[in-house]
């Protein structure tokens, strides 16, 4: 069975691959995808076939789902997302993939939010295909917030407009794991999974988590969605790009990431990684 994962070169991408060959898969049977492979030699050197594959050019994924089993769809970080997953959803059905494995975000079907948007299209895309998929949708990752404690090594606080949400985050190795189980059994097909961190937190407790991390006091300072968006845009951001960041933590605030029911821990078979020591490990390793 050859299994491919897109976005190889990435940071989560790197990290399944790991889990695949930690779980037995022969490097000959797994294919990296990505955009220039000369950045994936290292994988190369270890057996790991190479390909490139770029969402947004057609041409390129034909020749590299070319006896493909099954497909890690790791989403994309493009504007115009949601055209690239469709062109590796229509690729992958032209191709004759077996399973289709996509990154999704949180509850995009109860919760409206612009990153939300493109996820949930994305998942129509799937459903509309025919394949047989599996859909993880990743709650936050913890290292999302390494720039945040980096930067309050400095300043002392944290700022946020989610108010007094949770986030159940976990560690990139957390969801990777859980991915390479998707590609390499069976129970998930078909299948739509919330997958997150044990611990539903709060900003409070990112500040202590960061305290703890630094070696010094770090407070949590809420401010409002428009207080953020004036502050993103003061420190050089444009207006959209403002709006758009400024409107993750909105979304925050009313409950996308609140949710956990330890079916990511139930999942990879050990408790998720917590956010002290996904944030010790995630700084460390800069």
């Amino acid at each position: 069975m050859t299994l491919l994962v897109t976005a190889a070169s990435g940071h989560l991408g790197r990290l399944v691959v790991d889990a695949l060959l930690e779980r037995g898969i022969a490097a000959s049977e797994i294919v990296a995808g990505v955009r220039t492979p000369a950045t994936v030699d290292d994988l190369a050197a270890r057996g790991v076939g190479v390909v490139e594959l770029d969402y947004s050019r057609p041409e390129t994924l034909a020749p590299a789902f070319r006896g493909v089993d099954r497909v890690l769809l790791i989403s994309g970080t493009d504007a115009d997302r949601v055209s690239g997953h469709r062109n590796v959803i229509d690729a992958a059905r032209e191709a004759g993939v077996e399973r289709l494995v996509y990154t999704s975000a949180p509850r995009v079907d109860e919760v409206d939010y612009a990153l939300g948007a493109d996820h949930k299209a994305t998942e129509e895309a799937i459903a509309a295909s025919g394949l047989s998929a599996t859909v993880l949708r990743h709650n936050w990752y913890t290292e999302n917030y390494l720039d945040a404690v980096a930067r309050a090594a400095d300043t002392g606080e944290i700022v946020a407009a989610a108010g007094e949400a949770r986030v159940a985050s976990a560690s990139r190795r957390d969801y990777a794991e859980a991915a390479a189980i998707a590609l390499t059994t069976d129970d998930l097909a078909g299948r739509t999974l919330e997958v997150g961190g044990d611990v539903a937190w709060t900003y409070d407790e990112l500040a202590e988590a960061a305290t703890e991390v630094l070696g010094r006091p770090v407070t949590y300072v809420a401010v409002t969605t428009e207080q953020l968006t004036a502050g993103l845009q003061q420190a050089g951001l444009d207006a959209g790009t403002a709006a758009f960041v400024a409107g993750i933590d909105d979304a925050i605030a009313r409950g996308a990431l609140s949710q956990t029911d330890g079916t990511l821990s139930r999942l990879i078979g050990r408790p998720t990684t917590p956010l002290v020591d996904g944030l010790r490990e995630g700084l460390a390793a800069r």
